[in-house]
């Protein structure tokens, strides 16, 4: 009976999201009210793919699925291969585009993907890695050729081979906003509308705001005081933020290299704030200061794992 009602089914998306976290957090939701699930990982990229390696989605045996593998061309009919999965209780790989047996089936970029259909068979992989990334700590997820996947400790990047799979998983990207201003306000409109965690300190509060630091998160000062920005400079440099930016233009760069350099930091050390910060030069209103600063952090944070 339930092969026929599973024949039957019509996939729907519940959340069309690229969120990693989202994607494991309706598998686990799912699981824990009873639902048969499986979790599709894209694992191979032949040609163009409009998502990474690693990425996504879950589909609910009454057909409702979260998360993207494409741009949109290949949930629906993932999903009906995970609908079949569960009806036969056994994960499976299936190809979409170039070499896919599915001709119908074309990607836009004309490359192909792989897909690996994991057949979940507990929530408790998945809690342990929402629980490790709730905490801020990176975590790792490894799928192995015969149906097992457990939380390992996190990869230095989401790793897919023909042994299986290694996805990471890191928290939400925090920015550390220093400077009470328009652009700061601005900054952060933008950021939390992006999906960051933002923070607009002070230097009243260093030691607080320093333990806000973490290597997924973004340090800007937007302050026009080289005296002022000092302090926060340097906690920022003494901890392992994944990008520092600093305004001012060139020449306040120098000088701000000067001062560094006479308290003892080093070339390298230097080297890792970004200034002037983002990468619009002379970016004058808060709203092109904003973007700037916004897709420059963006890009580190992707160059960084």
């Amino acid at each position: 009976m339930l092969q026929q009602v599973l024949q039957t089914i019509t996939p729907q998306a519940a959340r069309q999201t690229d969120d990693p976290l989202e994607v494991l957090r309706f598998a686990t939701e799912a699981l824990n009210a009873g639902y048969a699930t499986v979790l599709v990982t894209l694992t191979a990229i032949r040609g163009g793919s409009a998502r990474p390696v690693g990425a996504q989605m879950a589909v609910r045996e009454d057909g409702l699925y979260c998360g993207v593998v494409s741009g949109g061309c290949v949930e629906a009919a993932a999903a009906h291969e995970a609908l079949a999965a569960i009806r036969e209780g056994q994960d499976r790989e299936i190809v979409y585009g170039k070499g896919s047996p599915w001709l119908d089936i074309v990607l836009p970029c004309g490359g192909s993907i792989t897909l690996v259909l994991h057949l979940l068979r507990g929530a408790d992989p998945l809690t342990a890695v929402l629980a490790a990334v709730a905490q801020r700590q990176r975590a790792g997820l490894r799928y192995s050729p015969d149906g097992t996947l457990a939380q390992v400790a996190p990869p230095a990047a989401t790793d897919c081979h023909a042994q299986g799979f290694c996805i990471l998983y890191r928290p939400q990207p925090r920015i550390v906003l220093f400077g009470r201003s328009g652009a700061a306000d601005t900054t952060a409109r933008i950021a939390e509308a992006a999906g960051y965690d933002v923070h607009i300190c002070d230097a009243s509060r260093l030691s607080a705001t320093t333990a806000l630091i973490d290597p997924d998160t973004a340090v800007v000062l937007l302050y026009h005081d080289l005296h002022q920005e000092l302090p926060l400079l340097q906690a920022a440099l003494n901890a392992a933020p994944f990008y520092i930016g600093a305004l001012g233009s060139y020449r306040t760069h120098q000088q701000r290299v000067a001062t560094l350099t006479r308290l003892g930091y080093s070339s390298a050390e230097i080297a890792r704030i970004n200034a002037p910060v983002g990468i619009f030069p002379k970016a004058r209103d808060a709203s092109t200061l904003a973007l700037s600063v916004l897709a420059d952090i963006a890009a580190r944070r992707q160059e960084s794992g």
